[in-house]
């Protein structure tokens, strides 16, 4: 029986148009509705009826009409939206690109960088449009990051040698991340912290007494998160050496130590050199100049600074060092080990694009 109704438009695609099509129907999520617009004029290609490509794609018949006739009459470009009716724009395309080269090249006369306010005066905009623009182009003038690129000649070799402890360690060994986090304040505040309230946070004084400081030599095992402490009133060649020594009796015997370090000058002299060749398992491995973050015991440090230091209230070094000791214990009760995932060869690839970027911009 023949069918009835308005003919459809016979929809015919060339080589170049379903390369583009199927190009846009693999769009990620911000795209979808040029995506599924692509899908069904595929789908009409492919000779299936409106109805057929409506129920696979689950789109009303009459948006498949709708974007078969669209696409016969204008192919590709009529996909897109049409022009929606609006107040024109204000903001002409040379404004933009001002407001973007001023943020990154130039700074204001009376500050060291720009806010929206100061740039909206300057170029002639509100400082709506200049929040817009810096949204859009992700610059954030007030923000200010750190960073430090290592001038250690050995650096690659280094880089190579403690990763490949990380991802690659001996058998029949311990690979232990070994720092000190020295001048840890004892520290009383002056009014006692007040609670956390709804709608209000815990608060405490800004003024402080202090009551002395001590030194945390730690070993963090790389495979298993457990740490080894030990706490000192100085951090010399000496308190190194004694670590050393408690390590050398905690550790069996059996098992060679891998130790990574950084270049401290303790870590170095000729006493701690005479006592690693009387003890010959023991191998100091040390991270480049300047590259803290190769060690995981700073992460690990970085941890009992947030959740016990920095809000802890201690009225002497010895109750300052019995709540190290104390969180050291309870952390080793459920240790989780830090798993290091980027390879030495992927740090110094996005080393290198950094230095290239900066050296693009004449710094």
């Amino acid at each position: 029986m023949a069918r009835t109704g308005r003919p459809k438009a016979v929809l015919v695609l060339d080589a170049s148009e379903r390369e583009q099509l199927e190009a846009w129907a693999r769009r990620p999520r911000t795209e979808q509705r040029l995506a599924r617009r692509s899908r069904i004029v595929l789908r009409c290609a492919d000779g299936l009826d409106n109805d057929e490509v409506a129920a696979e794609l689950g789109v009303h018949p009459k948006t498949v009409s709708k974007w078969r006739r669209r696409f016969v009459e204008r192919r590709l470009d009529g996909l897109d939206d049409a022009p929606r009716p609006g107040v024109p724009r204000t903001v002409l395309d040379e404004q933009v690109a001002e407001i973007v080269r001023r943020t990154i090249e130039e700074t204001p006369a009376d500050a060291t960088h720009w806010s929206t306010r100061s740039l909206a005066s300057s170029v002639g905009v509100s400082k709506d449009t200049v929040a817009r623009i810096w949204r859009a182009f992700r610059l954030k003038p007030h923000l200010i990051g750190t960073f430090k690129i290592s001038t250690d000649p050995l650096f690659v070799e280094k880089v190579r040698d403690v990763v490949g402890l990380y991802l690659n360690p001996p058998e029949r060994a311990l690979v232990l991340c070994v720092d000190e986090k020295s001048q840890i304040q004892a520290l009383d505040r002056s009014q006692p912290i007040r609670p956390i309230l709804p709608g209000t946070p815990a608060r405490m004084s800004h003024d402080y007494e202090r009551h002395g400081t001590t030194s945390l030599f730690a070993a963090l095992d790389v495979a298993t998160g457990k740490v080894i402490g030990s706490m000192h009133q100085r951090h010399r060649t000496l308190e190194f050496k004694r670590f050393l020594d408690q390590l050398d009796e905690q550790v069996p015997a059996d098992l060679d130590m891998h130790l990574i370090v950084d270049n401290y000058a303790t870590h170095k002299t000729p006493t701690i050199q005479r006592w690693l060749l009387r003890h010959p398992r023991f191998v100091l491995h040390f991270t480049p100049t300047g590259c803290s973050w190769l060690n995981l015991v700073e992460r690990w440090f970085s941890e009992l600074t947030s959740k016990l230091l920095q809000r802890g209230v201690h009225r002497s070094v010895r109750d300052l060092e019995a709540d190290i000791n104390h969180w050291m214990t309870h952390w080793n009760d459920n240790p989780r080990p830090y798993v290091w995932v980027k390879t030495a060869d992927e740090i110094l690839t996005n080393l290198a694009r950094y230095r290239e970027r900066i050296s693009a911009t004449g710094h």
